[in-house]
């Protein structure tokens, strides 16, 4: 893709959003799920040192979604930003943004390193790891010693995609995802590192995505944007824009790693670190179930940060509506799949040794979670508007309604005190979902609806 591609790619997003949410979603998609891989290929090989070490890398997953969500919320700032300004035609403020974006994170990425390295046996103490915990530090020390590649590989994603090109990522994470398949088994196995061997594959394999993306901006110079130093002049309301919806993204996915947390401490109190297996497990093939939602959203944000700098403000409700509706049809067959394919997806993580134990809670738990998909589909749309509208904290506030409180206060209701234990736990997470996620529709409509009759 040369800076022409790039260039048309801009117009399409202003004029026709529609397709533009297509063409970055497909891309989009591709790109989540070998995001997916990373932890699913982790957990496979890791399944075969036995069910202690598979929850214990699940005792460290909340934590690596932190790594991962300030990288992915920091890449919705400049997303959000760097496509705005494209929208009010300024390509010289949105080169400026692009290279804000990488040097906020670089200074994020060192304060979270030194945090987690100080705190990490505390938080995996806190969160009942248990006789997993040797496992969980093997894993987690290394990942957070490198967490500057994890958050610095996501968020770069965002400088792209708010350029409107989806398809540079695809094939850098394509990339990566292959080589941490190869050097998996080697790491864990043929060298014999057991989980160090899995954090150290992944690390490599980030430190890989970043290197491909540096050629393109660098030393191919073909990217619509150009974030280099001579292009920098620090503005506060670049930073701003950044800011103002990238650190509540990361916050909103932050959170997603304290319910994380928290839910695997109430799983181990209703039953055992068996069940926080099933669930870190389950929730990986989850995350891949959902992709389509997810990266159908993350579209949304270009889009309708682009749309609502040019003013454009129905095609703002013209991707929202069609957001929505292509979203429910995924979700509808994933849950469907999912449902009839819950036995031999759990065989996949719990076939040999210690971990065959868990199988046939794995396979409940991926038949009754997937209640919530459809409902996801209109909320995850919902949120992702507020980003582009550049109001990150309500995107974020929506976030911790569904999780820290909807979700757990039913898990907890169900689980502890009306008694059904692990199953009343999964399903305090279905009728969170159900709940909030219809309340993000209702609110999202009526924002646009407020947003078109101000303008007329």
């Amino acid at each position: 893709m040369n800076s022409n591609d790039n260039s048309k790619s801009v117009d399409i997003m202003l004029g026709n959003p529609k397709k533009a949410l297509i063409s970055m979603s497909v891309p989009l998609i591709v790109s989540l799920l070998i995001s997916s891989l990373y932890n699913l290929i982790d957990a496979a090989w890791v399944s075969g040192l036995g069910a202690d070490a598979l929850a214990g890398v699940g005792f460290f997953t909340p934590i690596f979604m932190i790594l991962v969500g300030f990288g992915n919320g920091l890449g919705a700032g400049a997303a959000f930003a760097i496509s705005k300004y494209i929208g009010e035609e300024n390509k010289p403020k949105a080169d400026n943004a692009s290279i804000h974006s990488i040097l906020i994170d670089v200074v994020v990425s060192i304060v979270i390193t030194v945090a987690l390295l100080i705190f990490i046996i505390p938080i995996l103490d806190a969160m009942g790891a248990g006789q997993t915990i040797d496992y969980a530090t093997d894993y987690g020390n290394i990942i957070v010693a490198g967490s500057i590649f994890i958050i610095l590989s996501n968020a770069l994603y965002g400088i792209y995609r708010g350029e409107g090109d989806s398809k540079r990522p695809m094939y850098a994470m394509m990339a990566s995802a292959v080589l941490n398949m190869i050097l998996d088994p080697i790491f864990i196995y043929t060298l014999g590192f057991g989980v160090k061997g899995a954090a150290i594959a992944t690390l490599i394999s980030a430190i890989f995505v970043i290197l491909i993306l540096i050629y393109w901006f660098y030393i191919k110079k073909d990217t619509y944007l150009s974030p280099i130093l001579s292009n920098f002049n620090f503005k506060s309301d670049i930073t701003g824009d950044i800011v103002k919806v990238g650190i509540p993204a990361s916050i909103q996915l932050l959170n997603n790693a304290f319910f994380a947390a928290v839910f695997s401490a109430l799983l181990a109190f209703l039953s055992s670190t068996d069940s926080v297996a099933v669930y870190s497990t389950g929730w990986r093939i989850v995350v891949i179930g959902t992709t389509p939602m997810l990266a159908i959203g993350t579209a949304l944000i270009s889009v309708i940060a682009a749309n609502y700098g040019a003013g454009n403000y129905e095609n703002i409700r013209i991707a929202h509506r069609y957001a929505m509706k292509v979203s429910m049809i995924f979700a509808f067959a994933v849950a469907i799949l999912t449902n009839v394919f819950a036995p031999d997806l759990a065989s996949i993580f719990a076939s040999s040794g210690t971990s065959a134990r868990i199988a046939p809670e794995l396979t409940s738990f991926l038949q009754w979670i997937v209640i919530y998909y459809p409902t996801m589909a209109v909320g995850v749309a919902s949120t992702y508007v507020f980003q582009g509208l550049g109001k990150g904290i309500t995107a974020m506030f929506q976030t911790i309604m569904r999780e820290t409180g909807f979700t757990i206060l039913f898990a907890v209701i169900l689980g502890v005190f009306l008694g059904y234990g692990v199953w009343g736990a999964w399903m305090g997470i279905v009728l969170g979902e159900i709940v909030s996620n219809n309340i993000t529709m209702v609110w999202a409509d009526w924002q646009i609806k407020k947003l078109i009759n101000i303008n007329d």
